[in-house]
């Protein structure tokens, strides 16, 4: 089961390296028919390294909250206003347009983007930018993270970045790889590598950091490391069991899984004073913490009922509550950035399934068709949950939107994605 795998802790080692080449392919597999149409024209550029435009067409497709139109289907390639014939753009049933240009000066590249409402011909965003040549598919991501918000009233998170195991046979040998790449797929860093199982990746809230489980010197440990130059450092090395690391949302506290005393139980460790607080005593397996988003409280997964079931309970300590009570299993919580909801895998039998319960009803909401769906890590911007998928014998990563309407299929091009994290 899902949720005593996290427990059943493998020996590995881990070291840091600065680049890997593998990167994952997003499929659009299911969006919303009612999308509005959007054109984005292809800059006029002079040497850019980056087709900014290409970018920004395919973050705000992938979406699936627009239907893009195909560049060969534009009645006109304009790149400033007065080029514009909007009854042109009107005829055939366009919602948007997109027109812009990026212009090389000194090696650095001006980059400039206007978005017009179709229907009255007025413009609604228009922004310059100066961008280097390596900053180029960011400040596309930026211009994509604009655009929507503007068209759909919520911050986009094209500009965002994404943390995930990889797993690939070389031989009679396979090698796992926690790696950090942007929300697309593209730019992977590899941040640890192992021939041993990796697991439990998790982000400081500052977006720097990322602790993870570690067992080298043949005793569990906890590591955090700075992504930028990949110094770690030593947060947790209890006898026994060392797992699950989640920070807290202001980034002093961090929460465990612990065995030291008997049985797996949830701790809170201050970062400065390394004093720990113990806040479940139980026989049973208590693991998987999450914090709510201000702060307050822990959620966190437990067997003491006789089968996996969300808790929650305040994080300086207190009365301990059950949450779920539909399905014959419920773990690996993880709230939304309001605190309005938790993802969950939901489980009955042999099927799991990515779910949202509404924090304040404690009705469930199943999302996705299962039947080995596992890590369900909401975007920053609370639309979209990433999860863990298998089917037969291929692991993958896969988005669905809150309401279910939406689904992304993100493959590994080398061999299996496994354990996702949004960055904040």
């Amino acid at each position: 089961m899902v949720f005593f795998r996290k427990i059943m802790l493998i020996v590995f080692f881990v070291f840091y390296l600065p680049a890997s080449r593998a990167e994952l392919t997003i499929e659009i597999t299911e969006g919303i028919d009612s999308g509005v149409s959007v054109a984005v024209v292809p800059f006029a550029s002079q040497n850019a390294p980056v087709d900014v435009s290409f970018v920004v067409n395919a973050d705000l497709e992938r979406s699936g909250y627009f239907k893009m139109l195909n560049p060969q289907n534009m009645p006109g390639r304009p790149n400033t206003a007065d080029a514009v014939r909007f009854p042109d753009w009107q005829a055939i049933n366009q919602n948007y347009l997109v027109i812009g240009q990026v212009n090389e000066d000194r090696g650095q590249y001006n980059v400039q983007f206007q978005l017009f409402d179709v229907a009255n011909g007025g413009q609604m965003l228009g922004y310059r930018m100066t961008s280097s040549a390596a900053d180029l598919r960011r400040t596309a991501h930026h211009i994509s993270d604009l655009i929507f918000e503007k068209l759909i009233g919520k911050k986009g998170v094209f500009s965002g970045r994404i943390a995930y195991i990889t797993t690939t046979t070389q031989g009679n040998k396979r090698y796992h790889q926690l790696q950090v790449a942007d929300a697309d797929g593209f730019k992977p860093q590899t941040i640890a590598s192992s021939p041993e199982p990796i697991m439990s990746p998790t982000w400081s809230p500052d977006g720097k950091k990322m602790a993870y489980v570690s067992f080298e010197r043949r005793s569990a440990a906890i590591y955090e490391q700075t992504l930028a130059t990949g110094q770690r450092t030593k947060i947790a090395e209890f006898p026994g069991i060392n797992g699950a690391p989640a920070w807290s949302p202001d980034g002093s506290r961090m929460a465990l899984t612990l065995s030291k005393d008997g049985s797996p139980d949830i701790y809170v460790l201050n970062l400065v004073t390394r004093s720990l607080i113990k806040l479940t005593k139980s026989y049973a397996i208590d693991t998987e913490p999450t914090w709510s988003p201000d702060g307050s409280q822990i959620v966190f997964t437990s067997d003491r009922g006789g089968k996996p079931q969300l808790y929650i309970t305040p994080s300086s300590g207190g009365q301990e509550k059950r949450l779920t009570f539909s399905g014959g299993y419920n773990a690996r919580a993880s709230f939304s950035p309001d605190g309005k909801s938790i993802a969950m895998v939901h489980g009955n039998g042999n099927d799991y399934r990515i779910a949202v319960m509404d924090v304040a009803s404690h009705s469930i909401n199943v999302l996705t068709a299962g039947p080995s769906d596992e890590s369900p890590s909401f975007a920053p911007n609370g639309s979209m949950i990433l999860y863990a998928s298998k089917k037969g014998h291929s692991a993958f990563l896969s988005a669905v939107s809150i309401d279910g309407k939406m689904q992304q299929k993100l493959a590994f091009n080398n061999g299996e994605v496994r354990e996702p994290a949004w960055a904040p």
